[in-house]
This record gives structure tokens, C-alpha cells and sequence, in this order.
């Protein structure tokens, strides 16, 4: 079973009933088809958007779970334009452009149940008026765009290389001075250089690393199964490849799990970590998994640098010798145009290597 997921399950769980009952509606409407992850952040848009509507006087409440179908029937086009506003200058967690757009979009969706699928007892739809049908998202990035945002960013072959390099003995020296880095570094060094390298020979999602149990790991066939981001199915798990490159950091790595994190026999989980107070470990974390990589990133001089970059360093190169769909299939995207981004990449990428060689 999906570990992230089943957090997100309960979360989703507990927050629902905290909303109106035509939002629980909808999500159990949308429950079959969309994960326990992406509803969760619907809920969460949904109560940033009602919060605002009760702070500005637009529903009585006194709750969120209060505000009635009739208050969203009456909200006009300026309460959209202001709320529009309100994400992206509030000055506590401003929101980026793209995010604006999907808490947009979540709304334009629950609108759209309400107004077009849901029915009262005697047929009527259960909102009359729809004002999220008048608001028009604009596409907040194209391929080319989000490629040009990434040029200079990624690693490329050499810095791969390098990168790892540091990872395994150079960052050693950088914090010779700090005698608690040292400790979390001797300990952790084996696992960490284990993690990078299979993201950068692989592609994997930090989801999916996460999720990564010992027996998903098949070191002879370079395997590795996964649970694929947007599959609902939780009984089947996906082969993804990882180059040749990553087994011996894998090897290294599983050899010395139990000892190193005192791995209960009950604990499946692949990365682990032995958290504060704890004699056991246990499933590493997403957020432990990017605080590492940047910790070690910004050392190293690029400090830009994430696990999602690490996943396009690794794309870029392998588009380079592969075809789109064949790089769609490795990295999981669901559409093609995803993939694209690579393309883009690779032009700059092929046009600066010729212009090095000449």
C-alpha cells in the first residue's frame, strides 16, 4: 500500500467533515477517480476560499462548514477578481502564479459538479448560478517555457559525476569544523549518496522513493517497482529502470540498513531514518528526503538544485539517447506534452556541446 497515500487518506478524512456537505459530495463524487493526494489539496483550496469568503463579509458562517449553496449563487465576478488578488499579495505565503491557477481550478470544478452533475430532489441542480464558469485560466506554462525556466539548473553529465563525488567525500571536508554534521554525515553518507544517485539514474519521483520498499529492488534485473503518481490501483506497482550506475550504491546501501538504522523486522520500508529520541528507524520522510538533497546541494555551489531537478537532470540526459515516448514511459508522465520539456532542453543542450567542440 501506497505510504503516502494512506497519510493523505487520513488526512482527507479528517478534514471533510470540517467542510460544507455538498463539498463532501463532491469529493466522494471525484473519490473513484482522482487520488487521496490530489483531493486533498482541493479540500485545502477550499478552505482557503471559504476562510476568505467569511473574513470578507461574502458568508455568514459562522463556520466554513456553515457557508450555504445560496452565498456561492450570489458571489459575483469582483469577489472572484478579489480573491484572485488576496493569493497572489497576501504577505504570508504569496502564492506563485501557477499556484493561483490550480486553486482556480479547483474551484471552477467544484462549481462545475454543483451546477452541471449534482441534483436536488426534484432534478434541479444544486447550484442555480455558476460564477466560476465566467472565469477564464490561462494556461500558466508551456514546455518551452518551463525549459527555459530550468536552463542552467539541471546538472549535466560531468557535474553528475561530480555531484556524487561530493556527496560521498567532499562534503566531508566542507564541515570538518562542525562536529554534529560530521556525526549526522558518517552515519548518513551511504544512504544519502544511495538516494541521489538512484534519482539521478532512474528518474524517480521523491514520492516514489519514499513509497520504496527492500523487496521493490532487483539488482540483477535493474529493476525497481513503483506506485506511479495519478494510479489509483494500489495492488499493482510499476517496473522502472535504473542504469547500472545506481547498483553499486544500492549494494552498499542494503548491505548495511539494518545495522546502520536498527531496522525493525516488521519495517519494510527501503530508506530509513532513525528520528530524534528513537532507537529504531522508519520510513524516511518526503521533506527528509529534500532537506537532504539541498543540504547538500548548496554546498556544493548549487543551491537551485532540488530533488524534482535531480529527476530532470536525469531526464534531459536520457532523452539525449532515447526517443520522447520512450522517456515518457521511464519517468511516468501521463501525457507526452509533459515530455516535451526535454526536447527543449536538449536543443540548448546539443547547440552548446557543438559550439564547445568547434
Amino acid at each position: 500500500m501506497n505510504v503516502i497515500k494512506i497519510k493523505d487518506r487520513q488526512e482527507l478524512d479528517k478534514k471533510v467533515p470540517l467542510m460544507p456537505w455538498y463539498v463532501e459530495k463532491f469529493i466522494n463524487f471525484k473519490l473513484p477517480d482522482l487520488s487521496p493526494s490530489s483531493l486533498l489539496e482541493y479540500v485545502r483550496d477550499y478552505d482557503t476560499f471559504f476562510s476568505y469568503l467569511l473574513a470578507e463579509g461574502l458568508a455568514e458562517g459562522p463556520s466554513v462548514k456553515d457557508i450555504k449553496l445560496e452565498e456561492l449563487e450570489r458571489l459575483h465576478m469582483d469577489s472572484i477578481d478579489s480573491f484572485r488578488m488576496f493569493l497572489m499579495t497576501r504577505t504570508e505565503h504569496t502564492n506563485m502564479r501557477v499556484t493561483v491557477t490550480r486553486k482556480l481550478s479547483s474551484l471552477r470544478s467544484l462549481f462545475h459538479y454543483l451546477s452541471q452533475i449534482a441534483e436536488d430532489e426534484q432534478f434541479y441542480p444544486l447550484l442555480k448560478r455558476n460564477v466560476m464558469a465566467k472565469v477564464s485560466i490561462k494556461r500558466t506554462h508551456k514546455p518551452k517555457d518551463t525549459a527555459a525556466k530550468l536552463e542552467g539548473k539541471l546538472l549535466q553529465e560531468q557535474e553528475i559525476d561530480e555531484f556524487m563525488a561530493y556527496v560521498q567525500r567532499d562534503y566531508e571536508n566542507d564541515v570538518a569544523s562542525n562536529k554534529q554534521a560530521i556525526y549526522s554525515y558518517q552515519l548518513n553518507k551511504v544512504r544519502d549518496a544511495c538516494i541521489i544517485s538512484l534519482i539521478l539514474h532512474s528518474g524517480l519521483r521523491v514520492s516514489e522513493v519514499v513509497n520504496l520498499n527492500v523487496e521493490d529492488i532487483d539488482l540483477k534485473k535493474k529493476l525497481t517497482y513503483v506506485f506511479r503518481k495519478g494510479k489509483n490501483d494500489d495492488t499493482f506497482k510499476t517496473p522502472v529502470y535504473f542504469r547500472q550506475e545506481a547498483v553499486d550504491q544500492l549494494s552498499a546501501y542494503m548491505s548495511i540498513r539494518d545495522t546502520s538504522y536498527n531496522a525493525p523486522k516488521r519495517e519494510k520500508a527501503l530508506f530509513l531514518a532513525v528520528a530524534n529520541g528513537k532507537k529504531e528507524g522508519s520510513r524516511m520522510t518526503k521533506r527528509a528526503i529534500q532537506e537532504m538533497v539541498i543540504k547538500y546541494a548548496k554546498r556544493f555551489g548549487k543551491p537551485y538544485l532540488s530533488v524534482h531537478k535531480l529527476r530532470h537532470s536525469f531526464a534531459t540526459d536520457y532523452y539525449l539517447r532515447n526517443d520522447i515516448y520512450k522517456t515518457q514511459e521511464q519517468l511516468g508522465h501521463a501525457s507526452p506534452e509533459t515530455t516535451q520539456i526535454y526536447a527543449h532542453l536538449t536543443d540548448r543542450t546539443m547547440a552548446e556541446a557543438i559550439d564547445h567542440n568547434t
